[in-house]
């Protein structure tokens, strides 16, 4: 599945995440992660995101995230609500 807009989900406030979408062309996922906590937990939230995208079977996505102490399941809730707008 490809999606066919740019879309986002989420905030800039405490505890939660910005994520953008847009059309990859290349057909290729790319992830750019900003986070206030990438030293500690920066492996986990591309898990959790990369798995969610992954789950939906999307493929030629970009992803940007912008994250402020999400937690796993709020983070995968706005993957999955910015891809489902980007349709």
């Amino acid at each position: 599945m490809r999606i066919t807009k740019i879309a986002k989900a989420g905030t800039l406030e405490s505890n939660d995440i910005l994520i953008m979408v847009r059309p990859n062309d290349s057909g290729k996922i790319e992830l750019d992660l900003e986070s206030i906590v990438m030293q500690q937990f920066g492996d986990v939230i591309k898990e959790v995101i990369l798995h969610k995208v992954e789950e939906m079977g999307v493929e030629g996505i970009v992803i940007k995230a912008q994250d402020k102490g999400a937690l796993d399941y709020t983070i995968a809730a706005r993957v999955e609500t910015a891809i489902t707008r980007a349709m």
